[in-house]
């Protein structure tokens, strides 16, 4: 039975082709990367935004929507006030 050799460090360097691979480390949570992880937030902020917009505008016609939502954007708030002219009022 032979027993394993202690293991040294060389003196020198092993050699590395200036033409060869650049490995570097890649910092990564459960496999997604920085990069991944920055494109993944900016597309689901994007469609969230995208989404929300569509449901506001889909629910525009609903009196309590516009009212607790639309008339509170500065500059929509006129674009909703309905005023019932004098004449048109039975009351």
């Amino acid at each position: 039975m032979m027993q394993t050799p202690v293991r040294r460090p060389n003196d020198y360097p092993a050699y590395k082709s200036p033409y060869g691979p650049k490995y570097h480390y890649q910092p990564n949570l459960a496999g997604w990367t920085p990069k991944q992880l920055g494109r993944l937030g900016f597309t689901t902020g994007a469609t969230g935004g995208v989404l929300l917009f569509a449901v506001i505008f889909y629910a525009s016609g609903i009196p309590r929507v516009q009212k607790d939502i639309l008339m509170k954007i500065p500059f929509l708030s006129n674009y909703y006030v309905k005023e019932v002219p004098a004449s048109d009022n039975p009351f």
